[in-house]
Formats: structure tokens, sequence, C-alpha cells
């Protein structure tokens, strides 16, 4: 059975995701943030991230995105991620029933070899998705960023009647660079896929004002909550593992324990072993996927 935490500004759910989605009123979420396990195998907290086929994936992926559509608002949007392998078959499923807007690319850094026999992956894609193209949020100003053009190189665009330095700012394009979460950031949690919450800025930003309610039925280390909470949303997040759901209501002020849990920031080591950092649990060396 899921349990709910949290009051009705911020929603902590501990429970199955598609259990929940079913208790959330229609039509009441304004941004939806998706990242469901990627089926590549992962250890998330002994919780092993695998299905038995590729066709069984696919296809509890189209139960929850199913529900996801129907949650969001008339002008709402849905932003899903996925692995490489899998996302060609979540975006002909969604065109059935969303306009695809974005195919975003999140570029990130290797701090490590990830392949010696064919090119390692150093990208996740990002689907933006509305569910009315004609009538979405897209806050443009307020994503804005330097362009190269003009606040660099100062060139001179010479089609205007009256020549003109380039614009210093523009909406970001569809490739995004964000360093990924690593041990020794100020955000990292215990978690194998943890995204920046420069990355959620981005998104909330352009795709929700405040007040709006931002859904994330696989909450994880409930970043997506975090950065709503502190850009004046309100959230919703959905996890199944305890342990995450205590980072959740840790991370969003909501308890100070969990079943009799004292709930902690986590205890990072920086030990200096012969002149070099102790590696950690999930060093930042660990191989990328």
């Amino acid at each position: 059975m899921a349990v709910r935490y949290g009051d009705e500004s911020h929603e902590v759910w501990h429970g199955d995701a598609l259990q929940v989605l079913n208790k959330i009123e229609d039509g009441s979420c304004g941004l939806i943030f998706i990242d469901p396990p990627y089926n590549i195998g992962k250890n998330f907290n002994g919780y092993q991230d695998k299905w038995p086929s590729d066709e069984a994936y696919i296809e509890w992926c189209e139960e929850w995105l199913a529900l996801c559509v129907d949650k969001l608002t008339s002008n709402g949007s849905l932003y899903v991620m996925a692995s490489t392998q899998s996302m060609p078959f979540l975006d002909l499923r969604l065109r059935r029933h969303v306009s695809i807007l974005s195919r975003i690319v999140w570029h990130y850094d290797s701090s490590g070899v990830q392949a010696r026999s064919y090119f390692g992956s150093l990208w996740e894609p990002i689907l933006h998705c509305v569910k009315n193209d004609r009538d979405y949020v897209f806050n443009a100003d307020a994503i804005k960023v330097a362009a190269r053009t003009g606040a660099e190189r100062k060139l001179i665009d010479y089609r205007k009647s009256v020549p003109a330095v380039y614009s210093a700012e523009k909406v970001p394009g569809n490739v995004w660079y964000f360093p990924r979460v690593r041990y020794r950031m100020a955000e990292y949690e215990d978690h194998p896929s943890q995204k920046p919450e420069a990355l959620l800025e981005r998104i909330i930003r352009a795709s929700s004002n405040e007040g709006d309610t931002v859904l994330d039925p696989f909450a994880g280390t409930f970043t997506c909550s975090a950065v709503a909470q502190r850009l004046g949303r309100r959230s919703i997040g959905v996890e199944q593992d305890e342990d995450y759901v205590g980072v959740g209501l840790r991370r969003l002020g909501l308890a100070a324990e969990l079943n009799g849990k004292v709930l902690r920031p986590l205890q990072k080591t920086h030990a200096v072993r012969n002149g070099r950092g102790a590696k950690p649990p999930q060093d930042t060396l660990a191989l990328d996927d």
C-alpha cells in the first residue's frame, strides 16, 4: 500500500509509481518529469534495473506514460528521459498522445574509460512533449544563456537596415551540457543515476510557473522535488525504495526521521591516503554507461 508524507505543497509518496499515479487527479499537473529505470542492469539499493525482455520493459513504460498524459493540465509539459536504446520506442508511442516539441541531448563529461571496442556514450536523450502544441507554458526569458556570437565574439549582423551586434542572449538549443553529479559535489546523494540540479532547474523554469504542480513518478533522490520547492512550485514525488524516500523527506525538510531512522545527510569521506583521495563507494572514476 502506498504511503503519503508531506503536505498540500509538497507530497512524498512511498509506493509503486503505477499505483500512486492512479491516485493523482487527472489534469492537475502542469509539468511532469520522468526519469524511470533504464532497463540496463543498474543496482538501485538492491533492486536490479532489468526486465525479462525489451518488449516487457516497453509495455511497462506504456502503462505509466498513458497515466502521466492523463495527469497533465491542458497546457502542461512532459519531459521523458530514457536510455538511448529505449528512447526510439518511447518516441514512437508518445506521438500517439502528445506533440513532441524537442528531442534534447543531455551531454556530459566522462571521468574514466568508457569503452575500448566501440564508441562510448556521453549523452542521454530527453523528450519535451506537450499536450497542446498551440497552448503550453514556455518561459523563454527565464532560461536564456549567453550567445557566443553576440556576447563573446561581438559579431555584427549586416543584414539589418542598421547593422548591429548580434543578441547577447538566446534560448538554449537542444544540446545541453551539464556535468554529471559526482561524489564530491554538494548535491551528491548515494544513488546510481542522480540527475544534476542545474538540468532540472532549466526544465522547471522553462515549463512551469510559480504555484504549478510538478510531478516526478520515479523520484530517486527527489532532485526534481527539491528544485521545484526552491523555485516556488508545488511538487509530488513518488519512490518505491524507503531509503530514497528518506532522502526526499530530508531534502524537502518534511521530516527528521522515518520509521525510527534519523534522516542524516550522506557522510562523505575525503580522507587522504598516500597523498591521494580515498575512493568512495561510488567514486567519480566509475565507468560511464
